[in-house]
């Protein structure tokens, strides 16, 4: 390309922006249309999909106190963490090639094929009577859940603005903690069942294995692939749809998400940004405490002198209080279009909650404990996916950036499920100070992406990355764009 050709292209851009910023606060009730018809046509069915996939990842923890490890002859020594490890090894390995395959395979079709599949897999759990088997089924498992955190945060964002995407974020993560209410109850029912040859743990994953089942199939034919193919929207709506996400970009693209092409240049941008490998860091630190609450806080409250049941309905209470402030702290979020400062206090908030576990004998005491790790750490998990997501463009950028955020931070699992042995109860001294550790890195780490994103806007609003307008590429810039402005 010579610098005639090169001029010509940049002043297409320039234009294409001027009149992109010029339609920016056209139809506002176009857009609040759009959002309405989003919420009521897409949201339940994610928040329908990381419920399903956290009752069906963590429903272990709730089948060992009906008697699993004593069935399957697995009740000494570290095999249950084995069985709790395994999952995350494809989990972590499929998530890159996962997120590419969204849109070559049409997200409508992908996200309920994997939602259906793990289903079927969970179901399978309740029929198996070795441990090598259980280990099988959590590795299928881990296979088809692999794909879907990141595919839901990219499909958000084919819908969303940046600054809309949180709110959204939030009311479909909202799940993980209503999954541990709701599975604490559920398995409280279940474990006590006993019919044709099956006694308590297997009809935990009987039942809540072919509920999945059902609402994936389901998802197939309700799911859009694209605001484009959505069957609800006018066609004014579709395309306004369509321009509005090139306007939130800031001029970082032209290019509708429906005809983005693939290339490796994008995946080398992704692989260049500071905020990729931060992001990932922190919240590899924060899953730590997530994982290891999620899949052990049933073993913490019977640590506490509670048994079986009781203990199943005592995990309730924590997580519903998770599940309130996921979706209190997402609202405001999206209100001050910030991210790190939540994650900063929900780091702190939790950090106090594993203090009393580790400093009281009283039991009142450490029960409150789970309430404060359940509120911070729950929404600061929701916060980092709108951080990725804000702060990568456009659409395979973000894909394979995200991507290798949730395969970084998934390696924390490996030390999530060994970090709570049964040699260490009642008490659990060394996992709750881990968890204190890492949510103290994850604090840190926070202040520093804050910092950077704050000096890099600030280069921006000076006119000190306006060369780049001017370079070869300078039509692919992405969210590397003088005008885009990073969500702190």
């Amino acid at each position: 390309m010579d610098d005639k050709t090169d001029a010509v292209v940049n002043d297409d851009i320039v234009h294409a922006e001027k009149a992109l910023s010029a339609q920016a606060e056209d139809h506002p009730e176009l857009d609040k249309r759009l959002n309405r018809k989003f919420d009521l046509h897409i949201l339940p069915w994610l928040f329908g999909i990381w419920l399903f996939s956290f009752i069906d990842r963590s429903n272990i923890g709730n089948a060992k106190l009906a008697g699993l490890p004593e069935q399957l002859g697995i009740d000494t020594g570290t095999s249950f963490n084995v069985a709790l490890l395994v999952f995350y090894v494809p989990y972590i390995l499929v998530d890159v090639p996962s997120n590419l395959l969204l849109k070559r395979v049409r997200a409508g079709v992908y996200l309920p094929a994997l939602i259906t599949a793990w289903g079927l897999v969970c179901t399978c759990i309740g029929f198996t009577t070795s441990f090598a088997g259980l280990v099988v089924c959590r590795v299928l498992l881990g296979m088809f859940e692999g794909g879907i955190l990141g595919g839901v945060i990219i499909y958000l964002a084919m819908f969303y603005r940046r600054h809309q995407l949180l709110y959204r974020s939030g009311l479909f993560y909202c799940a993980a903690p209503l999954s541990g209410a709701f599975g604490g109850l559920l398995a409280s029912a279940l474990g006590q069942i006993s019919y044709g040859g099956y006694n308590r743990w297997p009809w935990i994953f009987f039942v809540e294995g072919a509920i999945t089942v059902v609402f994936g199939i389901i998802c197939f034919f309700f799911m859009p692939d694209t605001p484009a193919s959505a069957k609800f929207l006018t066609d004014d709506e579709k395309e306004w749809a369509l321009r509005r996400m090139r306007i939130d970009a800031s001029g970082s693209t032209t290019i509708d998400v429906d005809h983005e092409e693939f290339d490796w240049y994008w995946v080398k941008m992704a692989l260049k940004a500071p905020q990729t490998y931060l992001c990932a860091a922190i919240w590899f630190f924060l899953l730590v405490p997530l994982y290891s609450f999620s899949l052990f806080l049933p073993s913490i409250v019977a640590g506490m002198g509670y048994k079986s049941t009781v203990a199943q309905l005592f995990t309730v209470p924590p997580n519903m209080a998770g599940f309130l402030v996921v979706i209190l702290a997402a609202h405001f979020s999206d209100k001050t279009k910030h991210r790190g400062l939540f994650i900063v206090v929900g780091t702190i908030v939790g950090i106090c909650g594993y203090v009393m576990l580790l400093v009281s004998d009283r039991n009142a005491v450490k029960y409150a404990g789970t309430f404060l790790i359940a509120m911070g750490v729950f929404q600061a998990s929701p916060m980092l996916m709108g951080w990725v997501a804000n702060n990568l463009a456009p659409h395979y950028v973000r894909a394979f950036g995200v991507g290798v955020v949730i395969s970084i931070a998934n390696c924390s699992a490996f030390i999530g499920t060994f970090i709570y042995l049964q040699r260490d109860s009642p008490k659990y001294v060394l996992g709750h100070s881990i968890n204190l550790g890492a949510l103290a890195l994850t604090l840190a780490l926070s202040c520093v992406q804050i910092a950077y994103l704050r000096w890099e806007n600030g280069k921006r609003d000076r006119g000190d990355r306006d060369e780049r307008l001017v370079q070869r590429d300078a039509h692919r810039l992405g969210h590397r764009h003088p005008r885009f402005r990073y969500t702190l």
